[in-house]
């Protein structure tokens, strides 16, 4: 390999850009189908990479085990330095690009402050510096970078013409034969023993099935085109099939499983974005066959999700790549399905990701659980996944490496972790317990049509929290007393735009309808903090917990404020509406919110409309400040209730978010239960209802505390509801009171010890 490359003048940029680039890609073709081994290949690729951008330096690095970076090719750089110049990811300009999955366009590298030097390459005259990440399946498999000796700016043309060259070197890296895939996996012997892989609950329970690995990932053949309309003829085709698939399978869901339709409806909707169809088109025309374009584009998408924090956005990111996948079945003429004879009677679904719908392609029969690499509590796939009552573990690390197909797999969605490959005397165990866990199931079947009262005679409200339409058919099933808390934010954040009032107005209507005369508790919107919607300006708070969220965006802008409103009074027309507003710190705030609530009554009476028959209105318990301001407060309130999770992020200044802070202040402290006695007291002097929305409602235990201190009303997760009740059943309310009267002045950390006893002790069931 000579030392230099042969050099084309640059002067300016190229007058047509695109022509460019469809050259270089026509030059890069003939490469990648010519004679010669992938070296030879790669060699071939720099040069003319090199030739055709008017570069001093093409260089490739390609990705080895243990995340080391290692020079493949260069065409400038000193070729002694091929396969001995190593870098971690991380390190140096390289290993950053790496490691952020980001592109890095420098006038002057050396000035940098990660720029690393290293003597062997000879790179000591070189200032202009442009590098992209080799990605492939959202892996970073190496890194692709030109230099120059002048000083110089690049363009976005360059910075994209590279990040699609290097889509095709990528398809040189991941055929294995640069670097045996075999190295980048888990191969020592471990890999075949049982182990025990620790993730989050998406969803609780158990599952146990035999391993079926979700890679939808289509090999792409041709990655530079023939003839570009020809590929955007096809493209309309394929997308003209997939949004007819997706339509049938609206239809299907909508027949079988209503409470899916609000999901897959959204789901149609991301389909039909004409962004990102645009997007697939520019690529196409720039030289890529409609498949390399669809990559493309999703690698980009990627990229730019892996800088971004807020879990809400990124989850986003998984309807994408689940229609970027079906678009490129389409295209490939291949089925979508995967259901069918092939698959095991009792299998677990393993997969990095999942969109719903490729959820629900899977036969739900047999599907026992579900193990993401990734995944939260947000995402569509988790909220599909309650609703059908599937085992969910989520942030399972390398969990695609250190799984095999076929392998036996327990999924404790209760505690958050995965077994693989487990011992026969662990699998035993799980047996058991799934078996007491069914024979529990049909115990509380029974307690549907039993009051909820305590032994010494105590009633009390049940009620669930809800924050979609797949949520209500549960008010049914369980004979709950209501809608506790109704997230209204939900709906918005699955929505690539802001609803207006009209799409507001059908939702709310539908969710009245289905509780059936039941009370709802509408939350108004409660957005910010680490709730941000897709559509909503990035504000960059240093601590968004504390920043402008909930009803402090409401008042700021009150027209958001005044349309939700409008939409649950016209949709609570004729019924009994009850609203709520969240986060309010000041008796102030809620007093400017009500009279913004009503302005819109007034609106609707002047109009001639029908407004509802009874309107309650209510305030979140959740920031501190307002526990002083009780006397000012309750007066004003038709009933309070009490935000568990962001009281005690408050009460503490502690972050919920934050994996430092997990189980360092407990619900159960003595210091949270006192607040919640007081508030107890207080609303029962002044007769205002008061209950509890926040995932304490939803743990026997805590929830047998929160009967201890006096609440009489308590809202949770379906799935938590016959367990509470079961528990309240067998406690006599009375006793407890008087026993943890004696426990709110110990110096201790938690309660939870002490409650726990005395459970024991007095036969209470915690399930």
């Amino acid at each position: 390999m000579s030392g230099t490359p042969a050099i084309v003048p640059e002067v300016g940029r190229s007058p047509d850009p695109a022509a460019g680039a469809r050259r270089l890609l026509a030059r890069l073709r003939d490469v990648m189908a010519g004679s010669g081994s992938a070296q030879d290949r790669l060699d071939k690729i720099v040069m003319t990479i090199a030739h055709e951008m008017a570069a001093d330096v093409c260089s490739c690095y390609v990705m080895r085990a243990g995340e080391v970076l290692e020079l493949f090719a260069t065409i400038g750089l000193n070729p002694d330095a091929v396969h001995k110049t190593r870098m971690r990811v991380g390190e140096g300009l390289i290993g950053d690009v790496a490691a952020h999955s980001r592109p890095i366009a420098l006038a002057n590298a050396p000035s940098h402050p990660n720029f690393a030097y290293r003597p062997e390459t000879g790179e000591d005259p070189f200032n202009g510096f442009l590098a992209v990440p080799i990605v492939r399946g959202g892996r970073v498999r190496g890194v692709l970078a030109i230099q120059h000796k002048d000083r110089r700016d690049y363009d976005e043309q360059e910075v994209e013409t590279l990040q699609t060259i290097a889509m095709i070197v990528a398809e040189l890296v991941v055929v294995g034969e640069l670097v045996d895939s075999r190295e980048l996996s888990v191969v020592n012997d471990l890999v075949l023993l049982p182990s025990r892989v620790e993730g989050t609950s998406l969803n609780r329970g158990v599952g146990m099935g035999v391993a079926v690995l979700h890679r939808p990932q289509l090999t792409i053949r041709q990655m530079v085109a023939d003839d570009p309309e020809a590929e955007l003829a096809r493209l309309k085709e394929a997308v003209t099939s997939m949004h007819s698939a997706i339509d049938q399978m609206l239809i299907a869901v909508g027949e079988s499983d209503s409470e899916h339709a609000e999901i897959m409806q959204t789901y149609r909707m991301v389909a039909a974005d004409r962004g990102w169809l645009n997007r697939i088109r520019e690529a196409i025309r720039s030289g890529l066959t409609a498949e390399a374009a669809v990559q493309r584009v999703q690698d980009d998408n990627s990229t730019r999700m892996a800088q971004v924090a807020d879990p809400y956005i990124r989850d986003r990111l998984l309807d994408l790549n689940d229609i970027t996948n079906r678009l490129l079945q389409h295209l490939a003429g291949k089925p979508v399905v995967a259901t069918g004879g092939t698959l095991p009677d009792e299998f677990v679904l393993v997969a990095r990701n999942l969109g719903p719908a490729e959820l629900l392609d899977y036969d739900r029969r047999r599907l026992r659980g579900l193990v993401l690499e990734e995944g939260s509590a947000y995402s569509h796939v988790a909220i599909v996944a309650r609703a059908l009552d599937i085992p969910v573990v989520g942030q399972a690390a390398d969990i695609l490496r250190r799984v095999e197909p076929l392998d036996f797999l327990i999924v404790d969605g209760d505690n958050g972790q995965v077994f693989v490959r487990p011992a026969d005397d662990i699998q035993a165990v799980f047996v058991a317990s799934l078996a007491a866990r069914q024979r529990r199931q049909a115990e509380y079947a029974k307690l549907r049509e039993l009051p909820a009262v305590t032994r010494d005679g105590q009633d009390v409200k049940l009620m669930l929290n809800c924050g979609l339409l797949i949520d209500l058919p549960h008010l049914k099933t369980t004979g709950a007393d209501g809608v506790g808390l109704y997230r209204t934010e939900i709906p918005f954040m699955v929505r690539p735009s802001y609803p207006d009032v009209a799409t507001q107005f059908e939702n709310y209507s539908k969710v009245l309808e289905e509780a059936g005369g039941l009370p709802v508790n509408f939350r108004t919107l409660d957005v910010g903090g680490d709730k941000t919607l897709p559509y909503f300006p990035e504000l960059g708070e240093e601590n968004p917990a504390l920043g402008w969220r909930a009803i402090r965006i409401g008042l700021d802008r009150p027209s958001m404020l005044r349309k939700q409103l409008r939409a649950m009074l016209m949709a609570g027309a004729g019924r009994d509406v009850r609203i709520m507003f969240p986060m309010v710190a000041t008796v102030a705030e809620f007093i400017q919110a009500r009279r913004i609530l009503d302005l819109e009554v007034k609106r609707l009476k002047d109009a001639g409309n029908p407004g509802p028959s009874a309107l309650k209105v209510g305030v979140m318990m959740e920031v501190p400040a307002l526990l002083f301001q009780l006397d000012a407060l309750l007066p004003l309130v038709d009933f309070m209730s009490v935000g568990s999770n962001d009281m005690l992020q408050y009460l503490f200044a502690s972050d919920r978010g934050n994996p430092m802070m997990n189980n360092r202040y407990d619900l159960l402290s003595p210091a949270l239960l006192r607040v919640l006695k007081m508030l107890v007291e207080k609303c029962g002097e002044a007769g205002v209802t008061l209950s509890l929305c926040g995932e304490m409602a939803s743990k026997p235990l805590d929830a047998m505390a929160l009967l201890g201190v006096g609440m009489r009303h308590l809202s949770m997760s379906a799935p938590a509801f016959f367990e509470v009740k079961s528990m309240l059943r067998s406690l006599h309310a009375g006793d407890l009171a008087a026993y943890m009267d004696q426990l709110y002045h110990l110096p201790v950390r938690s309660l939870r010890p002490y409650l726990k006893a005395y459970a024991a002790d007095h036969g209470v069931r915690l399930g």
